[in-house]
């Protein structure tokens, strides 16, 4: 089982990458594909309100996380490593009405600001949104280690 910040840093990109808030008249998908400059920004910008703003009030994560703990994972993350990254694989986008999977690879990794990485770790993720007012939010999300 990967480190306890790794997972919180992991989780905390699954909450970001395909639900943040669309614009009006541009298309599901693209509204995904627009927000993942913004998601990795607010990653390595160490950004928890930016990243608890996606997150349905019905979150459901795995082992019964729940809104609230996710942030709490997210900021221990943040506070473990000083240093945070995440490269993203192509993401695979299910749409359906108001209801959207996201599944993708992720490379996430953390550190002290040094030249090697404390922590590092590739995830397939699978994450659920749903649009609520026109904006995605993330209701659930999974991951496994792929390596």
């Amino acid at each position: 089982m990967p480190p306890i910040g790794l997972r919180c840093f992991l989780l905390a990109l699954a909450f970001a990458i395909a639900g943040l808030s669309g614009c009006r008249g541009t298309p599901p998908e693209a509204q995904l594909r627009a927000q993942m400059q913004r998601v990795q920004d607010a990653l390595e910008a160490r950004d928890v309100g930016g990243l608890r703003a996606v997150l349905a009030d019905d979150f459901v994560g795995p082992e019964g996380l729940d809104r609230a703990g996710a942030a709490r994972l997210a900021q221990g993350a943040f506070l473990r490593y000083r240093d945070v990254g995440l490269t993203i694989g192509p993401l695979d986008i299910m749409l359906r009405d108001d209801f959207a999977t996201v599944r993708f690879t992720a490379a996430a990794r953390g550190g002290a600001g040094g030249l090697l990485e404390q922590s590092a770790q590739v995830y397939d993720v699978e994450t659920g949104w749903r649009r609520i007012d026109d904006e995605w939010l993330l209701t659930s999300a999974r991951w496994e280690p792929k390596l």
